[in-house]
């Protein structure tokens, strides 16, 4: 005799022919299925209708069932029950000569099949032990698949070639590209964008192929041709001597996410009326610069700039007025700037320019002409056109400064004697005034 069920179960038997349910229910005590002290662990139904009906009112543990019944035969029958009882492990019973049916209905959802009249308890046990284990593990690998498939970042599995082999709904809602289109291919052949080098690839896979997982920042293209970024990381799947079988990579959208960095980084480093650098941002380059020219004996200038009489521009115009000029005043400085020039607002009407490899001759030149500029520069107010000049002082970021704050006081001095001499002009180096 067959050991018993740890658990026991509640089997439904759709079959048609009284002697064949007999018989199988007597297999079934013998192979220790149901409860000898429950009559109802055993339903029986002669219709498949009444089978269906049977199962709503109380779910069975598995199903049996007869592929030739009054109502119903062949694989209709399969299909019928299948979509009554979608996850309930179901043994179909054929007769001799249908073999090639009972094939079939494994394709269209049974578990396994037995042939009526040729089976002892000890098999029907173990086909049964089968069903339930292969219910289990597909009914576990439905649920991993909708996990996967409804999971907000988009997931990939490669072969150890890099070969899609699938990919989520998220994948696809991230790239643009469909499943259809990314099976087989490489995601380098789909979404790389160029914005990392080789050698960034060369240690991502020195990574993983050392079976280890890669994380990591990336810039990638959509089908569009949209960049996007991506909180990456890459898992090797290992069999059970080590071998790497596949690799997992999962993949969040943070293009928002770098936007609102890069939004709060400006926010904290560029004054928000002129676009130039703030205090901070630029007393903190500055001192980078200073450091480099104490390193490497590099050459560079700093400019101090005060707008003439902004004080009576505000009071007898108002501060939107006020700001008008400052924003007028900095787009003229930024089209005489070279792009490795940084122009910093330190308060209110004053500003500082660092000009970064620049020796002072050079600098008196660039500031000549940058008053100039400011001084043909006209700004309508109120039907009122407004001239507006600037008095620059400059300074060397010299090697031989204790700190760059000995730099800036050089060059505030400047400009003090600028102001003091009659301002709208360039003072270096400060006289005594």
């Amino acid at each position: 005799m067959n050991e018993t069920f740890q658990k026991p179960l509640t089997i439904l038997v759709i079959e048609d022919d009284p002697g064949d349910f007999g018989l199988i229910r007597e297999q079934m005590r013998l192979a220790g299925m149901g409860r000898h002290d429950d009559p109802e662990s055993v339903i029986w139904a002669k219709t498949l209708a009444s089978g269906i009906e049977a199962a709503r009112q109380r779910k069975p543990d598995l199903v049996l069932l007869d592929l030739s019944l009054p109502d119903s035969r062949g694989l209709r029958t399969v299909s019928a029950m299948r979509a009554a009882l979608p996850n309930v492990p179901l043994v179909v019973l054929t007769g001799h000569d249908d073999h090639p049916l009972a094939n079939a209905t494994l394709q269209a959802g049974a578990q396994d099949y037995l042939v009526k009249g040729q089976f002892e308890p000890d098999t029907l046990g173990r086909t049964v032990r089968h069903a339930l284990v292969r219910e289990a593990l597909e009914s576990r690998s439905r649920l991993f698949e909708a996990a996967l498939n409804s999971a907000a970042n988009g997931i990939v599995i490669t072969d150890t070639e890099a070969r899609v082999q699938w990919a989520n709904p998220a994948f696809t809602v991230l790239t643009g590209f469909s499943l259809a289109e990314a099976v087989g291919r490489k995601p380098g052949e789909l979404i790389r964008s160029g914005q990392q080098d080789q050698a960034f690839y060369r240690r991502l896979w020195e990574t993983i192929l050392s079976g280890q997982v890669w994380r990591g920042e990336v810039v990638n293209k959509r089908k569009d041709g949209t960049l996007y970024h991506e909180d990456l990381s890459i898992s090797p799947v290992l069999a059970g001597d080590g071998t790497i079988q596949h690799f997992v990579a999962i993949k969040q959208d943070i293009t928002e996410r770098k936007a609102m960095e890069a939004e709060l980084v400006q926010l904290a480093t560029i004054d928000a009326l002129t676009g130039f650098a703030n205090r901070r941002h630029f007393l903190s380059q500055m001192e980078k610069e200073w450091a480099r020219s104490q390193r490497f004996g590099d050459p560079a200038a700093l400019l101090m700039l005060d707008l003439d009489h902004f004080k009576g521009i505000n009071d007898g115009y108002g501060h939107a007025a006020g700001d008008t000029v400052l924003m007028s005043f900095a787009e003229t400085v930024r089209e005489t700037l070279r792009k490795v020039d940084l122009p910093g607002r330190l308060g209110g009407e004053e500003f500082a320019i660092l000009l970064p490899g620049t020796d002072i001759l050079a600098a008196c030149q660039f500031a000549e002409r940058m008053r100039e500029q400011v001084a043909g520069m006209r700004v309508e107010i109120e039907g009122h056109e407004l001239k507006v000049t600037v008095s620059i002082g400059i300074a060397a970021l010299s090697c031989g400064d204790a700190s760059p704050d000995t730099a800036l006081a050089r060059a505030d001095k400047a400009l003090y004697c600028a102001k003091a001499g009659g301002r709208n002009r360039v003072v270096y180096p400060p006289p005594i005034c």
